[in-house]
């Protein structure tokens, strides 16, 4: 089995875009909600973990005088996403930095990428840390928001409780199934990953969890936007002046 990143799923980065829509239930759906969520007034945006650029794309699609500057710890992901955002002909307004994000939590001063974000976006990449580590992140995105600022990210989300777990995992194989493939035909496609950075393989924390340490670092507004089994968008409005 090929050896990949936390977050890059496939050992081939071209089977990601169809592969990633037969595992995840509605994928294309829970992104387009975190693009309806952004205020029509979005220009400066930061995304963490962009994968091969599909949230980027959309984004840009809705907001074309926006401008993104995307992290992401893969090489091979931020040349995919590139190569899609230029074939859109969006490469002005996207600018992608190989770099960890939890790296950039801890260490901002070694990524020169400004603030003032007028938004943070991020989708199935964070569940990859630790509970301490999203922590230190929500404080971050926080602080690099303007007053107003919106953050939304999409990821699975651990179940309360044994029971919910199993028909969460049932409804996920039931779509996949639906789409016409074998699940372990899909997972056959599967690289294998261990720790790389601050990430290592899901490490999920459940939507309550998330709430409370969004509150915590200092989001005035929470919100869970959308929700479909063990999959959600939520996401935190920051409030009051810079601190």
């Amino acid at each position: 089995m090929t050896q990949i990143f936390p977050g890059e799923v496939f050992a081939n980065t071209t089977d990601f875009d169809n592969g990633i829509r037969q595992l995840i239930p509605r994928y294309d759906e829970m992104l387009e909600v975190i693009v309806r969520c952004l205020p029509s007034t979005t220009q400066r945006i930061l995304e963490l973990g962009c994968g091969t650029g599909e949230l980027s794309l959309k984004v840009l699609q809705r907001f074309p005088e926006a401008k993104i500057i995307a992290l992401d710890y893969s090489p091979r992901m931020i040349n995919f996403a590139q190569e899609k955002i230029s074939q859109a002909g969006c490469d002005r307004n996207w600018q992608g930095v190989e770099a960890d994000f939890g790296e950039w939590t801890n260490n901002p001063a070694k990524f020169p990428i400004g603030d003032d974000f007028d938004a943070c976006v991020s989708s199935l990449a964070i569940h990859h840390l630790p509970d301490e580590m999203k922590m230190s992140l929500f404080a971050s995105i926080y602080k690099n928001l303007k007053h107003g600022g919106y953050f939304w990210n999409a990821d699975p989300i651990l179940a309360e409780t044994p029971a919910l777990a199993e028909v969460y995992q049932t409804a996920r194989e039931e779509w996949t199934s639906r789409q016409g493939i074998a699940i372990a035909d899909v997972r056959a496609k599967i690289g294998r990953s261990s720790t790389y950075g601050y990430s290592s393989q899901d490490q999920l924390a459940t939507l309550e969890t998330h709430l409370q340490m969004l509150s915590q670092a200092g989001f005035a507004t929470v919100a869970v936007a959308w929700k479909y089994y063990g999959l959600a968008v939520f996401g935190g409005i920051r409030g009051g002046s810079r601190q």
